[in-house]
């Protein structure tokens, strides 16, 4: 008996071996804390949760605040300072990219024998062809290149400013062409229709690797109707139309599990759901608690919300790095679980790699960690700290909501605890006024100016909730108080002087900041399309427009 079961439990690794699963890679876009349906939102989420709840939900997930940095991170499996992206997004006409000296994470996958597809938003920069999706690692790529687009028409508009020029061009592409026959189809579909033709039309000679990126649900606020109709009971105008641009992304989630199934592929898939960053919250009434008190409407953005964490996009409190992710599919070991075990974007790198049985040969040294023990068995993360940002140039583009007067209260905030935060920095050589913020197992430490501070109710509720007087340093249990409410630096200084050597070490090993300003070779007027304008390919580039046009 023991010897069939040990041919049996051989026949099994081998076939594992011999057959690497297929994985399918969702990342949402802006999507809140608090707008998926198993975190008690209104917005109606049935895939997410059903999907989620036969797979493992990770309520300890963490990404970074904004666009450009998690999809670097996600991709190359490193802490943005390591690649000199610590600063911002990657703006259109800006002359960079994810340096072409790091191997992404498609390229390690295709090395390994996979069918490597991205569908959607890119991001990481596109000044030249060799910074494109195809140029790193992906078979093909259909989706756009900059941050942000019209859903239907599939424009982007950007301010040139050496130019002094706005100028609104087409961002789609199918491969490297210029795709200029979609307008008026919405982008959630649109993405999703492409995702499930690479499914269905997917051969199982070779496992598939299929990166969908989609823009839902970052704005601009656009959907259906049909998608809003059912949300006549919010009042809220943004949060109704997001709502449906939510129920338009979870359709979409659907619709690739379902083409999976159909297409024999979802008992060898590892299906994961990311968001990508927070959402951009809309705000109303704004409570300054306790120095002030305002009644004017707040800065409207959109209608995410990450309540009951604190921030939001843009920001390094939790609710501006705290994500929504599940891992679903018949090769999770203990499905059903909640894994509140450490993990971040950086982590899928290598535990994507290690589940392909590849490599990670020729990638430079990793930050993130092979967390697949701590998601499908329930083991305990390889993770104990996680580094969410140091950003010596940062400032706030993106103030709270109550106007000048609140700009006023949180600059008196950082300058009354000054003598206090110095007292606290001698400890260090880190420099307390930078913008950064750091985790170690249940404590994390911020430095600086974090972002906006307020708690943000859901809209069309009570105000804003407003922050204590902040200070230079702050430190809080996670564990214990992860709506961030209880600042404990006076009360553990060995921690924060632990966490600020942890900084400084970080610091060293930084790479300068790369954040150029824009090229006005970038100006698509000539062309009609964003896309790469470095001069050893813009010649090409130009040309094969041109050719395109005669052809019509």
């Amino acid at each position: 008996m023991r010897k069939l079961v040990l041919c049996f439990l051989l026949v099994s690794v081998a076939r594992v071996a011999a057959k690497p699963p297929n994985i399918v890679f969702i990342l949402a876009d802006d999507y809140g804390w608090n707008d998926v349906g198993y975190h008690g939102s209104e917005i109606r989420t049935p895939h997410l949760d059903r999907l989620s709840e036969r797979g493992v939900r990770l309520e300890n997930y963490y990404v970074q605040p904004l666009c450009t940095p998690s999809r670097n991170q996600l991709m190359t499996g490193r802490y943005q300072i390591h690649t000199g992206l610590q600063h911002q997004i990657i703006w259109p006409c800006q002359p960079y990219c994810v340096p072409l000296d790091e191997k992404l994470l498609p390229e390690l996958l295709r090395d390994a024998g996979y069918d490597t597809h991205m569908v959607g938003k890119w991001h990481l920069g596109m000044f030249k062809k060799d910074c494109l999706p195809t140029r790193r690692g992906f078979n093909s790529f259909f989706g756009y290149l900059t941050g942000s687009e019209d859903y239907y028409n599939h424009s982007r508009c950007s301010f040139i400013t050496p130019l002094n020029v706005t100028r609104c061009a087409l961002d789609l592409r199918d491969g490297e062409e210029v795709a200029d026959n979609y307008t008026g189809r919405y982008s959630t579909e649109l993405f999703t229709q492409r995702a499930t033709d690479i499914i269905t039309r997917h051969t199982p000679e070779k496992p598939l690797f299929l990166y969908v990126a989609l823009q839902a649900v970052h704005g601009p606020m656009q959907v259906p109707e049909r998608y809003v109709a059912p949300y006549s009971f919010i009042k809220h105008t943004l949060r109704r139309e997001y709502a449906g641009m939510v129920s338009a992304m979870d359709e979409a989630v659907g619709n690739i599990s379902q083409a999976l199934q159909d297409a024999g592929l979802w008992n060898d898939t590892v299906f994961i759901f990311s968001t990508e960053s927070v959402c951009a919250l809309v705000s109303h009434k704004v409570a300054l608690f306790p120095l002030c008190r305002t009644d004017n409407g707040g800065q409207t953005l959109t209608g995410g919300n990450n309540w009951p964490l604190r921030g939001r996009k843009w920001t390094l409190w939790e609710g501006g790095v705290r994500g929504v992710a599940f891992v679903s599919g018949p090769l999770i070991e203990q499905p059903g679980a909640v894994s509140r075990e450490l993990v971040h974007v950086s982590d899928w790198l290598p535990t994507i790699v290690g589940l392909a049985g590849a490599s990670t040969n020729g990638t430079k040294p990793l930050d993130g960690f092979n967390v697949w023990d701590a998601i499908s068995r329930g083991k305990a993360s390889p993770r104990v700290e996680l580094l969410h940002n140091i950003d010596p140039l940062y400032v706030d583009t993106s103030p709270c909501p109550g106007g000048e007067v609140l700009g006023e209260f949180l600059e008196e905030s950082l300058r009354s605890s000054a003598s206090r935060a110095a007292a606290l920095g001698s400890r260090s050589e880190f420099n307390i006024s930078v913008h950064a913020a750091i985790r170690y197992k249940n404590w994390k430490l911020l430095t600086g100016y974090p972002g906006c501070p307020l708690w943000f109710a859901p809209p069309g509720g009570r105000p804003a909730e407003a922050s204590e007087p902040l200070k230079q340093v702050m430190l809080f249990d996670i564990e214990k108080d992860p709506e961030e409410r209880e600042e404990l630096s006076h009360q553990r200084p060995e921690v924060v002087s632990f966490l600020l050597r942890r900084l400084q070490q970080y610091q060293k090993q930084a790479k300068p900041v790369v954040f150029p300003p824009d090229d006005p070779h970038c100006d698509p007027q000539t062309t009609g399309a964003w896309g790469p304008w470095d001069d050893a390919n813009r010649n090409e580039f130009v040309n094969e427009l041109k050719n395109r046009l005669r052809r019509r």
